[in-house]
């Protein structure tokens, strides 16, 4: 059996004072250009928040397929934990281009709710990122906390 070690490590995203990630507007501002290295690939972050909803640090935890991909509860508390998170964002994208959620975001959003309640480490949104062009509502993404669907 092997035993493994777990360390943080933090490599820089973005330099200068960010803002509060409570508006749905600045989460999707604070993960332009995220998606550019896969942009036909569904790929799902944390963002790990501090007590004033600042960000501390971003992860990638999941890229899957055209239309969909996996992301485990375990996965997005651990590098919550390990940033030592007081909330965190959830920010996937659709390369379709329309942000509307699937059935599986609800449940995914609801379940990750649910486990931040327990954690004490709040789920302050779930963004869905599409484009403006695609987006039925014109808005370019879909914010549960917006929608109040959390």
């Amino acid at each position: 059996m092997k035993v493994y070690e777990a360390r943080i490590q933090y490599s820089v995203v973005r330099r200068g004072r960010h803002e509060s990630l409570k508006k749905p507007a600045k989460i999707v501002e604070y993960m332009r250009g995220a998606f550019d290295d896969m942009p036909l690939n569904e790929c799902f972050y944390v963002v790990c928040l501090n007590r004033k909803d600042r960000p501390i640090c971003r992860t990638r935890l999941s890229v899957g397929t055209v239309n969909s991909t996996l992301v485990g509860i375990m996965e997005i508390f651990r590098a919550a934990v390990l940033a030592s998170a007081s909330g965190i964002v959830c920010v996937h994208q659709h390369p379709s281009g329309d942000p509307s959620p699937s059935s599986a975001d609800v449940a995914i959003t609801r379940r990750i709710r649910r486990a931040g309640e327990v954690m004490d480490i709040p789920l302050i949104d779930h963004v869905v990122i599409g484009t403006i062009e695609d987006d039925p509502k014109g808005k370019g993404y879909y914010s549960f906390a917006e929608a109040r669907a959390m």
